[in-house]
């Protein structure tokens, strides 16, 4: 059993002790973890005395109020901001402005808890922050320690894969039993879900091994000539079903023809992630348009659609490893969180950029440059 510190920054008395009674015997455990995680509770007054703690005993969770007399909570999140210390920040206030907002998240706060809170907000909160602790650590390891910790991420990520099997194991017994009845018709529920996991594991699996492959294999040997146009029909041929689906029309247009030297694999990383992402994102009866151009010295491709958009705050960490927006509208969208991620490795292996304008509501437009 391993111990996390968890430091709650508030001037209230009440909710230090209330947040140290509501932790005191609560622990966090997932399949993937080697062990559970309890929690010591340290608390702090003022945003002086929290730093003046910081400093001594290095927590592992800060749980930090904006409002406090003296330095704010935002100077706290400025100043750990600049130590870049390994420490998971929830903003817990009644005052959680716009402004504010965009402030602490640009400064490294990943959650934020509005008071008055329940026991299961506060849990739900640690048990999420405990997570991205976690996974933020493992990947940290896997850019110290080389090949060997890589294939024991991937076995700690597969955890994900068994929700989705345990699912499907559990529809094919009831069909197996013949509990709903005798017609086929009578367990199209079961097998449409079992189908909707499949899908969602086969993403998993593609995205775990794009994952790896960016990392492990030498390039050299597989660059060739790669015309972007063709790349980009062979995208669309593969989201071309989801499209259907969601009634997204896909448009492709080839300003010039643009052939470059890279992996051909690499380059269907990219386009098959963004693609996709066009289409998943997008709303019912919307547009996809796929630009192939280039400059003299750079091919440039530009991925547009009329999706739901991405809010500013949330646009700093789009490409962070494991990191899923979560808004009403995402709410059943299934994945990873790899996808972004992977795409911008890929881009700046080639020594390219990747950028996104986006209008919430309206759309979003994803270039990528590439050196020719």
């Amino acid at each position: 059993m391993a111990i996390l510190k968890i430091l709650v920054v508030d001037d209230e008395p009440g909710i230090r002790s209330g947040i140290s009674r509501i932790l005191r015997n609560f622990r966090v455990t997932y399949p993937f973890m080697d062990e559970d995680y309890i929690f010591e509770v340290l608390e702090a007054s003022t945003g002086e005395e929290g730093i003046r703690i910081i400093e001594d005993n290095r927590p592992d969770i800060i749980l930090l109020d904006n409002k406090l007399p003296g330095m704010q909570g935002t100077e706290v999140l400025e100043y750990l901001h600049r130590k870049n210390y390994d420490i998971m920040v929830a903003m817990i206030t009644s005052y959680a402005s716009l402004d504010v907002a965009i402030k602490a998240t640009s400064n490294g706060a990943t959650d934020f808890i509005p008071k008055p809170f329940t026991p299961q907000e506060l849990k739900s909160s640690i048990e999420n922050l405990t997570k991205q602790l976690y996974l933020k650590r493992i990947t940290h390891k896997l850019n110290e320690e080389g090949k060997k910790i890589r294939y024991q991420f991937l076995s700690v990520l597969s955890h994900e894969l068994k929700a989705p099997l345990n699912a499907i194991e559990g529809y094919l017994r009831m069909m197996q039993e013949k509990q709903l009845g005798e017609k086929i018709d009578d367990y199209s529920i079961p097998i449409d879900r079992s189908l909707h996991r499949i899908s969602s594991m086969r993403n998993l699996i593609k995205n775990l091994l794009d994952f790896t492959k960016i990392r492990l294999e030498k390039r050299e040997e597989k660059v060739q000539p790669v015309n972007l146009g063709d790349a980009a029909l062979n995208s669309i041929a593969t989201v071309q079903p989801y499209a259907i689906q969601m009634e997204v029309q896909i448009n492709l247009v080839k300003k010039k023809d643009v052939t470059i030297m890279a992996d051909p694999d690499d380059i269907s990383i990219i386009f098959n992630n963004l693609v996709s992402n066009a289409v998943k994102y997008n709303v019912r009866g919307g547009k996809v348009e796929i630009i192939v151009d280039a400059t003299d010295s750079e091919a440039v491709v530009m991925f547009c659609d009329t999706g739901i958009g991405i809010r500013p705050e949330d646009m700093e960490n789009l490409f962070t490893e494991f990191v899923r927006i979560k808004r009403e509208e995402t709410k059943d969208i299934t994945g990873s969180g790899l996808g972004l991620s992977i795409v911008k490795k890929v881009v700046d292996l080639y020594k390219g950029t990747i950028n996104v304008e986006s209008t919430q509501g309206k759309g979003s437009i994803f270039t990528v440059r590439l050196p020719k």
